[in-house]
């Protein structure tokens, strides 16, 4: 469920997203990615992501420091997956800044034209450094216009669980909350619209001041819960996170799903309505 510079394997992946009204910056978006990466390029590999937002810096990711967990917690709450994604309905340039920095086994590169994470990979250190094909950020600048693109450069051998990746930015659109979910990990350009194995965990989270005290409590909400955050995490992490969450997809991890390519989106009044498990039926996926 992501995008990488040349052959690659991703496993286990979850990706959440929720909306939140955090003390300093007001009504945010969060969004989390979290998986096993495997190279299996000759050299340095990435992998991209797309999110539709504006003005993200290096500021904007969050450190989780030990609770690398926090992705796992979410996953564990609403039952660890025992639910199934059926019946969705799937709906050279000047280059301006781009943000060269570390995050655990990463370094990323992050910048809102695609071209000008192109122009700065020769900031990425050498023993990170893929090779990238200018296609690939041709296809971003094309298909996803107005968000801001992360490259996240690895060179890890063996499977490796990392940390999760959490930032927060201003929702492009406050009426929907759409995850990155295009799939290519060959290095090529990814076809859109076309089938794709999906073997990845969605997860949407909500503010308790956006949604009624028993929202997801009761017997029918299989797949809602309320998190139970440990006692002893930093306030400025756990302000970041949600109350409580909604799983919308997850194929059976030993029968991938056949899926078109594309995005996740929900709407949020589908999501903070008291809809129980039809939350697995109200997500699109969007094609550009």
């Amino acid at each position: 469920m992501c995008v990488s510079a040349d052959h690659a394997d991703f496993r286990g992946t979850t990706v959440y997203a929720g909306r939140r009204h955090h003390p300093v910056h007001g009504r945010i978006e969060v969004f989390g990615y979290q998986n096993t990466a495997v190279n299996l390029a000759s050299g340095p590999n990435a992998m991209l992501l797309h999110l539709p937002a504006t003005g993200v810096t290096p500021d904007n990711f969050i450190d989780v420091g030990r609770h690398s967990d926090v992705l796992t917690r979410m996953v564990d709450a609403v039952g660890g997956g025992a639910a199934a994604a059926d019946g969705m309905d799937w709906m050279e340039f000047p280059a301006p800044q781009a943000h060269v920095f570390d995050h655990d086994v990463y370094t990323v590169v992050l910048a809102e034209d695609p071209m000008a994470v192109y122009a700065a990979l020769e900031r990425v250190p050498p023993h990170r450094r893929p090779q990238v094909s200018p296609e690939l950020f041709e296809f971003y600048a094309t298909a996803f216009p107005a968000h801001a693109i992360v490259l996240c450069c690895f060179d890890n051998r063996d499977a490796r669980r990392a940390k999760p990746l959490l930032l927060w930015y201003e929702p492009s659109d406050p009426d929907r909350i759409v995850v990155p979910a295009v799939d290519c990990h060959t290095g090529g350009v990814p076809q859109l619209g076309s089938p794709v194995e999906r073997d990845h965990m969605v997860i949407f989270g909500v503010d308790e001041a956006d949604v009624a005290e028993d929202w997801g409590l009761g017997p029918e909400h299989a797949y809602c819960a309320v998190m139970d955050w440990p006692g002893d995490m930093r306030h400025r992490l756990r302000e970041f996170l949600p109350d409580r969450v909604a799983v919308a997809a997850i194929p059976a991890l030993d029968r991938p799903d056949l899926l078109a390519n594309g995005d996740f989106g929900i709407d949020l009044a589908d999501l903070l309505a008291d809809r129980g498990p039809t939350h697995l039926n109200t997500l699109h996926l969007i094609t550009p």
